[in-house]
């Protein structure tokens, strides 16, 4: 009998999105490598991403599910229209911001500790030392472009846990000038 797990039961949940080989849903090349306490905020962008590809009719093959400088990185290839990938970028923001703040191995309220080697943990399961923001700067997510030759910043947003949400935030409010 196989053994199934999380990874297992998510691809297995979508199909269409990982693209399993035939019979071994266990080794789709985008399943999660990642822990336990991400789950649910996979299982919440799955859904997310899985309703934008279905009402856009396009496709979509998740390439890579990872941890990487302490929180989660999604990557896909496919072909959608602008407002599906709008729609599958902000699903997977969301559950980027999420990964900032929830523990990787438990799921509970975490935070970023390093030095050596970021990760992103709860009180109990943290190893090294909470890395530091300026006052503030709690999921702050700011989203810059080149735009006329210098760097602008187009989106400051926090990430509000309870809510699974973004709300915007006025830079000038961080001390953020434009030029």
């Amino acid at each position: 009998m196989a053994v199934h797990d999380w990874r297992t039961e998510l691809v297995e949940a979508y199909p269409d999105l990982f693209h399993p080989p035939v019979g071994d849903s266990g080794a789709a090349r985008g399943s999660p490598e990642c822990g336990e306490g991400w789950r649910d905020l996979l299982e919440r962008a799955f859904a997310r991403i899985w309703a934008a590809v279905q009402a856009d009719g396009g496709s979509l093959k998740v390439a890579q599910i990872k941890e990487k400088y302490g929180t989660l990185r999604l990557y896909w290839q496919g072909s959608l229209s602008p407002e599906a990938s709008a729609q599958v970028a902000e699903a997977i923001d969301l559950a980027e911001a999420r990964s900032a703040c929830t523990c990787e191995l438990c799921g509970e309220n975490g935070r970023l500790y390093g030095p050596d080697w970021l990760t992103t943990r709860c009180m109990t399961h943290a190893r090294g030392r909470p890395v530091e923001r300026p006052p503030g700067f709690e999921n702050i997510h700011l989203m810059q472009r080149i735009v006329d030759g210098r760097l602008r910043t187009v989106a400051c947003r926090r990430y509000d846990r309870a809510l699974d949400r973004f709300v915007n935030v006025d830079p000038t409010s961080l001390g953020i000038e434009e030029e």
